[in-house]
């Protein structure tokens, strides 16, 4: 018997899928537990639907995701620390630092999607990396002064 999934289900498949299962299988544990539905052209043609949909929102979120890293990619931050002898810092610039700074100037973004290729800890402009989405990394500058 051919069926949609509805949700992952170890073994069998991913969500979205349609797979051959057995009647039995399909009808007591797969249908009746909600993981599936039986794959008929009204099901599929809602399978459809959903897929669309989601892409389509995907493509949505891509495209906001895009205007925000236009924006961000125009703005830079600046940071005043002390420093020793020989120009060197006190500790290090971190990610909570950067997400307070961007708060600051308007952006809500999580501190988690920072990150940087070496520790800040040293004078002069460096550049971080904010991840928005998959397909979308912005790159800001950050000036330690």
């Amino acid at each position: 018997m051919k069926v949609i999934l509805l949700q992952d289900v170890k073994k069998q498949g991913k969500k979205d899928e349609i797979i051959n299962v057995s009647d039995g299988y399909a009808n007591n544990f797969l249908i009746a537990k909600g993981l599936a539905v039986p794959y008929n052209e009204a099901n599929k043609k809602q399978l459809e639907r959903t897929i669309n949909k989601r892409e389509q929102a995907e493509e949505n979120l891509i495209e906001e995701m895009t205007l925000l890293k236009n924006k961000l990619e125009k703005t830079s931050i600046k940071f005043k620390v002390k420093t020793g002898k020989d120009g060197r810092m006190f500790g290090t610039i971190t990610s909570k630092q950067i997400c307070d700074e961007l708060k600051n100037k308007g952006f809500d973004i999580d501190k988690k999607k920072i990150s940087c290729d070496h520790t800040i800890e040293s004078l002069g402009t460096h550049v971080v990396n904010i991840e928005l989405h998959k397909k979308v990394v912005a790159k800001i500058n950050v000036n330690v002064e």
